[in-house]
């Protein structure tokens, strides 16, 4: 039995629930590139795309490895899409998770 729901859509909003790599042997560019590109997939199943990001919030558990997450992001996003964003540092994920999200968006 699953413990969540990836998208759940309310009044407008789509809130995309903890994203994570699939290939827990990237570095942190990979894993991010990977997140990324599920959240995109997610998005369209909550009926929105990336430009409609109202906010996000990252877990990552190096901080030191925060600059190749931020390439990563600028690099996804139009300049003028960027949502309001968190990048939050904690000790564990669980394996070799290096990054998780979630996500709050429009549709």
């Amino acid at each position: 039995m699953p413990t969540l729901h990836r998208v759940v859509k309310h009044n407008g909003i789509s809130y995309i629930g903890g994203i994570v790599a699939e290939d827990e042997s990237l570095d942190m560019e990979g894993q991010t590139r990977q997140v990324l590109k599920k959240l995109d997939a997610y998005l369209q199943e909550g009926g929105s795309e990336r430009a409609n990001l109202l906010s996000v919030t990252i877990f990552i558990t190096d901080m030191n490895v925060k600059p190749q997450m931020d390439a990563v992001w600028k690099d996804w996003f139009a300049p003028g899409e960027l949502p309001a964003r968190a990048t939050i540092g904690v000790a564990d994920l669980g394996g070799t998770t290096l990054i998780e999200l979630i996500a709050t968006a429009h549709y």
